[in-house]
């Protein structure tokens, strides 16, 4: 091992104390885990003397051997030079003493989440280190302000959060605490934009602002399916296809560690009281029976071996299957409504060889519907991913209505009406009058209880939700939902529908949220709490889930897409079904709705848009 000469504390009167606004040109990394080696090897080619410090030898050859082998690929890619990678590991160093942190401006340990052993830590850097030196924890979790308090030095320590994998992903969370000087942290957010990164800046509470809302969600996905709501294939497949995000919760939290989130977790709970941050039981029992995810071999899944991400079946990988086994035989489909869903809807079913009769309240409605699927067809064939003759085909199987009375022979009747259980009801009362024995009888609602239409209709066990996502023809996403009553028959011909039309459907069963609003929604609204305690900005917030999660869009940006009244009106009905204090619509979303700032579609919501 290479180690440097310890040269002990440095001397410095009072008035030397404040951190170093120097560059901060040699950076000693404690802990050479995952984390420690791409935050090491992120430093290293950014021209940083990097002294790596792990008290396993095993880990520090491990991050010398990893460094060798991603400076070799940038090679073989072509990025770099022989002689650049030569020297970017010249300037790599490891030890497993301490002390030879000594001569290092910059001290970042990322030991594992656990105080005591950060504690240990800290206390001996400050006998080793310059008092004018930086010392960083890369907490997610614990208190920068307690670790601060403790040290020898509290104005030079502050949190830098990298977010794994630390080469790749941009974002870099600067935790002050009130103690922590402004000259520590102007010097670590020069250092943060000289190595690519985007730096936010903010105050210390557990899990900031990326893991403040990630872990959230992934807590509630982990609930939702210890409770077999869902199986787990289903639900990380809704989050991916319904809102594009890069993984699904349960196998994130495989790729964490389910022991490190549930620290997290504890550590959120004991911050904010929500319920909603007290981690899962089964996130302590696979934590306790060593099931901690791909590190271990097995946690949600199972995989080829421990540190592998290949996953393979297991006992529990049926559950995510759907069987068409029993379906009803279905050629010809009704369509409720005039309005985007509808006409999406319907443009998915004729794609797909199906008769369509597309019923609005007018005549005129339904035909406006079908030219407007007429246009969406024509950008396909403008594209070249239809052609001319089957654009026309696919017109000519859409017969528009003005009367439901034109559903009497469809093998599926599916409702796409305005989100008002009401007007649903009354649907499902004309459905079940028209249509055939062992018709299929389907509701669009994304929110609304789907036994209550059940029960309008004499014939509730042939009743089940299709929610699409919208726009229906680019989603793959469908959520089969069923209820209580709901036909096995009817369960499969639903999912053989979802199949024949090229969609992906996730079962589940009949409660407010179904999987993507349940486990969307209250993310969002946590967004906006942050927001209203003034911790960040939405421009802050919209950054750090984009570059620290790798969301399409921030919550702000997704907000004003989605609608703040709609949005409102779906954490209303979440709230009312599950009876979570921490599900209670933040007031500022409740204020900004009642004052008339609803998203894009009005011009201004968290942001201002300009009139088109």
């Amino acid at each position: 091992m290479d180690r440097l000469p310890h040269t002990g504390v440095s001397t410095a009167s009072p008035s030397d104390l404040s951190p170093s606004q120097a560059p901060l040109t040699t950076v000693a990394v404690v802990g050479l885990g995952t984390m420690g080696t791409g935050i090491a090897e992120i430093l290293a080619r950014a021209g940083r003397e990097v002294i790596g410090i792990d008290i396993s030898e095993s880990a520090c050859r491990r991050a010398v051997t990893a460094l060798e082998v991603a400076t070799a690929r940038a090679v073989h890619r072509e990025r770099i030079g022989e002689r650049e990678r030569a020297a970017i590991l010249d300037r790599f160093r490891v030890s497993t003493d301490l002390r030879t942190a000594a001569g290092a401006e910059l001290v970042i340990e990322v030991v594992p989440e656990d105080y005591g052993t950060k504690r240990e830590v800290f206390a001996e850097l400050d006998t080793v280190i310059s008092p004018t030196a930086v010392l960083a924890t890369g907490t997610n979790a614990l208190s920068v302000t307690r670790l601060a308090a403790e040290s020898a030095h509290p104005e030079r320590v502050l949190g830098l959060h990298f977010f794994n994998p630390a080469p790749a992903m941009k974002l870099v969370e600067i935790v002050s605490s009130v103690l922590t000087a402004p000259a520590a942290v102007e010097a670590v957010t020069a250092l943060a934009l000289d190595l690519g990164k985007e730096p936010v800046a903010l105050g210390d509470r557990p899990g900031f602002v990326a893991d403040g809302l990630l872990f959230g969600y992934l807590n509630q996905a982990a609930a939702m399916y210890e409770a077999r709501y869902a199986a787990r294939e289903d639900i990380d497949a809704a989050m991916k296809l319904g809102c594009g995000l890069p993984m699904g919760p349960l196998a994130l939290l495989d790729l964490i560690g389910v022991d490190t989130a549930r620290t997290v977790l504890e550590a959120m709970y004991a911050a904010s009281g929500d319920r909603l941050h007290a981690p899962a039981p089964i996130l302590g029992q696979l934590s306790q029976a060593g099931l901690t995810g791909r590190k271990a071999g097995r946690g949600f899944y199972t995989y080829e071996a421990p540190g592998s991400g290949t996953v393979v079946p297991d006992a529990a990988t049926a559950e995510g299957r759907h069987s068409a086994e029993g379906a009803r035989p279905v050629h010809a489909v009704g369509v409720a409504g005039s309005g985007t869903m509808a006409a999406g809807i319907a443009e998915v079913f004729t794609k797909a060889g199906l008769e369509v009769v597309l019923a609005g309240r007018t005549r005129e409605k339904a035909a406006a519907a079908k030219a407007r699927i007429g246009k969406s067809l024509e950008r396909a064939v403008s594209k070249g991913r239809m052609s001319a003759e089957a654009r026309e085909r696919a017109l000519a199987r859409i017969t528009p209505a003005d009367t439901l009375d034109a559903f009497a022979e469809v093998d599926l009747a599916v409702e796409a009406v305005a989100e008002d259980l009401a007007v649903k009801r009354e649907l499902f009362r004309v459905l079940d009058k028209v249509c055939k024995p062992g018709a299929v009888l389907a509701t669009t609602t994304s929110s609304l209880p789907v036994i209550a239409c059940a029960r309008a209709t004499s014939r509730p066990q042939d009743v089940v939700g299709l929610h699409f996502f919208n726009p229906a023809p680019a989603m793959k996403l469908v959520e089969v939902v069923h209820t209580v009553l709901t036909a096995d028959d009817v369960r499969a011909t639903a999912h053989a529908v979802c199949a024949a039309v090229g969609k992906h459907p996730v079962d589940c069963g009949d409660r407010a949220g179904f999987i993507v609003n349940a486990l969307l929604f209250p993310y969002l609204n946590n967004a906006v709490k942050m927001v209203q305690e003034h911790y960040a900005t939405p421009d802050d917030i919209d950054a750090a889930m984009k570059l620290g999660g790798g969301y399409p869009m921030g919550p702000f940006e997704l907000l004003d897409v989605v609608g703040l009244d709609v949005s409102l009106a779906i954490e209303r009905v979440l709230h009312r079904e599950f009876r979570e204090p921490g599900l209670a619509p933040a007031p500022l979303l409740e204020h900004l709705v009642a004052a008339g700032c609803l998203g894009r579609k009005t011009g201004r919501g968290f942001r201002e848009y300009a009139k088109a």
